[in-house]
């Protein structure tokens, strides 16, 4: 006898699986990006280029605005039937 309920417990795993790897890649590339900022920031010898641009990597990357809409709009909120 057949089920009448879809079980998408194997699509929902691997759903997981994928994005608990690219989460875990994005940690590690943003460790990556804020150990060469503070190593070109306390070491002398680094040029002033070179720290530039690795505080300019920083800022455009890890500390940039994104908008309350955007976040709503990516989490599906407008998409959701509201309870009136």
């Amino acid at each position: 006898m057949q089920s009448n309920i879809q079980n998408d417990q194997d699509y929902l795993a691997e759903k997981f699986m994928i994005l608990e790897y690219h989460i875990t890649h994005a940690s590690k590339i943003a460790l990556l990006k804020i150990q060469s900022w503070k190593f070109a920031m306390r070491t002398p010898e680094v040029g002033k280029k070179y720290q530039d641009a690795a505080e300019d990597m920083v800022r455009k990357s890890l500390l940039c605005f994104i908008p309350n809409s955007y976040v709503l709009s990516e989490e599906g909120y407008y998409f959701r039937p509201t309870d009136n």
